[in-house]
């Protein structure tokens, strides 16, 4: 690598350009090492942050898993009613649905 400051005579043994260059080699190399210092931070950074992240994603596994088991459960009891034979019930569900969806209907166009 040619340097330009230091004209055509980069090659000779001058002590004063040797020194120049050896400055300017420590301050580059001073200049690398905190890049590399910072990268080390930013990547330690991101590790904790996917860690975290992993760790939600679990965390919302296991609560989608009790949710869905909830949900089962609960369907197969209204299956169950259903097959029982007392319709009445599942008249009064439908009712009682559609009249929840009226009231938030009235309650959304009153506002």
């Amino acid at each position: 690598m040619r340097r330009a400051h230091l004209g055509d005579n980069y090659g000779t043994n001058n002590f004063g350009s040797s020194q120049i260059v050896e400055e300017e080699n420590d301050s580059l190399t001073e200049m690398l090492r905190d890049k590399v210092t910072a990268l080390k931070k930013v990547t330690i950074d991101i590790g904790q942050e996917v860690r975290d992240q992993n760790r939600l994603i679990n965390d919302m596994d296991t609560e989608f898993d009790k949710g869905g088991g909830f949900l089962r459960s609960t369907m197969n009891r209204v299956t169950a009613m259903a097959k029982a034979g007392h319709n009445c019930y599942i008249l009064y569900l439908l009712l009682f649905a559609l009249f929840v969806f009226f009231v938030c209907w009235l309650i959304i166009k009153t506002r």
